[in-house]
């Protein structure tokens, strides 16, 4: 799904939030959660307003990974803006591969590369052993530099081999507790997004913005 090109100065910098991404499916998503605590505000995705280059992520935390891109993005535009950062915790590997999920083997978005790393260091390691979960932190900056954020997770374990032909990343090694006997790969779209981890952390930042916590 592309999205339409914006021009910048049509928009109401009072009512606008720029959301760090080029995915038309982050936008809906994120859209669909905040939109309905946020209904007079319009969400764009910084891939319509132009092309900007992507900002260093050299965070040690999905948080200040999230809070670099959402900065940048209000630098770039004036505008509020929101961004998140997720991966994979595992904890038999002491947190790996976490920040590092993306460019685990050392190309980032090499999702087979990605995986094949995974399952060589899990070798070994009992099924009780091999509990993870994805984690997500949703950061929102406004023209103040103000930050509002939201984080979530989804609980699971690591399978021997990957199934499933949905999703991408670490999805098709990833058993959610909430899914048994389905990878996060064997899930559809509806089934994953209900129990994601930045799911629960837009829901998390919408409490927020509501007062409810």
């Amino acid at each position: 799904m592309a999205l339409e090109k914006i021009d910048i100065d049509t928009l109401d910098p009072a009512a606008t939030i720029v959301v760090a991404t080029g995915n038309a499916h982050k936008l809906t998503e994120i859209e669909a959660i905040l939109g309905k605590v946020m209904p007079e505000v319009r969400f764009v995705a910084l891939g319509q307003l132009g092309d900007f280059e992507d900002p260093e992520e050299n965070g040690t935390t999905f948080l200040e990974n999230a809070i670099i891109k959402a900065q940048a993005a209000v630098e770039e535009t004036g505008l509020m803006a929101i961004a998140d950062d997720s991966g994979l915790v595992v904890d038999a590997l002491d947190g790996e591969p976490g920040v590092y999920s993306a460019r685990y083997a050392g190309v980032h978005g090499d999702d087979t590369a990605n995986n094949a790393k995974l399952l060589v260091n899990l070798e070994g390691v009992a099924d009780e052993d091999r509990t993870a979960r994805f984690m997500s932190v949703v950061a929102l900056i406004d023209t103040d530099g103000l930050v509002t954020y939201g984080e979530g997770t989804c609980e699971g374990v690591i399978a021997h081999e990957g199934r499933g032909d949905h999703g991408f990343g670490y999805d098709p090694l990833f058993l959610p507790v909430d899914t048994p006997g389905k990878t996060m790969a064997e899930l559809t779209a509806d089934e994953k997004n209900a129990i994601s981890h930045r799911f629960h952390a837009l829901e998390h930042l919408s409490a927020k913005l509501t007062g409810e916590e």
